[in-house]
């Protein structure tokens, strides 16, 4: 059986440079262009930018922790590299589509891994209206901001502000409010992966609000729709005893 063949991407710590140097000198690299794996050495926001990078090609991704946060990543070590990438196991993950229309008329269109999140400009509270597949389900939520995530996101920026942690496994969104003022009880809401949501912005020259699929942000949004994009694949590698479905188990029990 060939071993896979594999290529490094590293963060620009010192760290990960390190790791990215000791790596190199003892297994080598394919040609990342057109390597079947990508070993990605850092944090979570390298991991990030990766899978954006990479978003449209048949590659599978292997993360190892040279960072502060590495929920999706592995231990890192420099010890059978070739034998962990052979024996990893798969989990994939599907983007949101954000379409952000903005006050100006113009459309801009970005994919998010973990979240699509709107958040309020300037001192005023934001107003927005919630519609999942057409059906007005809120009027108008006051509040700060306002986030659709995925699972592999749910423990990042959604877990933060109290949003639900969702299993991968688990054909679902969440639907998580910012600091919500009205309605004042309002948690959120878990949604299927197949739901369309829609957000309008009331009131947007008064009370502008921005929307940021990861790390792309539009500013002054009047509308933003937000769906799960199935016709792109995301192929991350785990080690048995580190994969993704068990993590995201294992932090609903953390205290």
């Amino acid at each position: 059986m060939a071993k896979p063949t594999f290529a490094f991407v590293a963060a620009p710590s010192a760290e990960a440079q390190a790791a990215l140097a000791e790596l190199k000198s003892r297994y080598g690299e394919a040609d990342p262009v057109h390597a079947e794996i990508l070993v990605v050495l850092g944090g979570d926001g390298t991991m990030l930018e990766t899978l954006h990078r990479h978003m449209g090609r048949q590659v599978s991704i292997f993360g190892m922790n040279c960072g502060t946060v590495g929920f999706l990543m592995n231990r890192y070590s420099t010890d059978d590299l070739v034998e962990r990438l052979e024996r990893a196991q798969m989990v994939t993950l599907h983007p949101l589509e954000m379409r952000a229309k903005t006050t100006d008329g113009s459309e801009q269109v970005r994919l998010a891994i973990n979240e699509v999140s709107l958040l309020r400009e300037l001192a005023q509270a934001a107003k927005i209206t919630i519609q999942v597949d057409g059906v007005e389900r809120i009027t108008e939520l006051i509040c700060d901001g306002v986030m659709v995530a995925t699972p592999a996101g749910s423990t990042a920026y959604n877990l933060s502000v109290h949003g639900p942690i969702l299993p991968i496994g688990s054909g679902a969104l969440a639907l998580t409010p910012i600091s919500a003022f009205r309605p004042r009880r309002w948690r959120g809401a878990i949604l299927p992966r197949t739901a369309k949501v829609r957000f309008i912005i009331r009131e947007p020259q008064r009370r502008p609000v921005s929307a940021t699929a990861d790390f792309a942000e539009v500013r002054d949004v009047a509308e933003v729709k937000i769906s799960e994009d199935r016709n792109i694949t995301l192929n991350l590698l785990f080690d048995p005893e580190h994969h993704l479905e068990e993590r995201i188990l294992r932090e609903q029990f953390m205290a």
